[in-house]
């Protein structure tokens, strides 16, 4: 990895336990987000980190991508990306979401369904055999 090192305005940049308490963050994330490509902070001629508002503006986009349910390869890829490329990864990631979703709803009725029902036993319930024939990819009857 090539370093930077430039005379760096101390003025209008911040060390890196700065930034890092700014979001919560321990330094060593952000020195991991470095090595994998997400970062690229300037140097001080002594070598120290030192990082711009937009910087921060990037750390901030990483957060929400991660928040989102992005790897730290896929946000790297996204943030690199042009206009059209990025946006067809975010839709398939979007894509993604989606069927997490819809599997998550399914999950969610099947919990209540199984809090309301009547059944002494869940297992002779007809909604719930029908969902495990479903599964098993027969017919259905509930």
């Amino acid at each position: 990895m090539v370093s930077m090192r430039v005379q760096v305005d101390l003025k209008s940049t911040v060390a890196i336990g700065d930034l890092a308490a700014r979001f919560g963050l321990a330094t060593h994330v952000l020195r991991h987000w470095e090595e994998m490509g997400l970062l690229r902070p300037t140097r001080t001629t002594a070598g120290r980190r030192r990082y711009t508002e937009a910087d921060a503006e990037r750390i901030g986009a990483i957060l929400l991508a991660k928040e989102a349910g992005l790897g730290l390869a896929d946000i790297r890829d996204i943030l690199g990306a042009p206009g059209p490329a990025r946006r067809a990864a975010l839709r398939a990631h979007r894509d993604a979401v989606d069927a997490q979703i819809r599997a998550l709803t399914t999950a969610r009725d099947a919990l209540d369904h199984g809090a309301r029902c009547p059944a002494d036993d869940l297992t002779s319930c007809p909604n719930f055999q029908s969902a495990i024939r479903r599964r098993l990819g027969g017919p259905t009857t509930a």
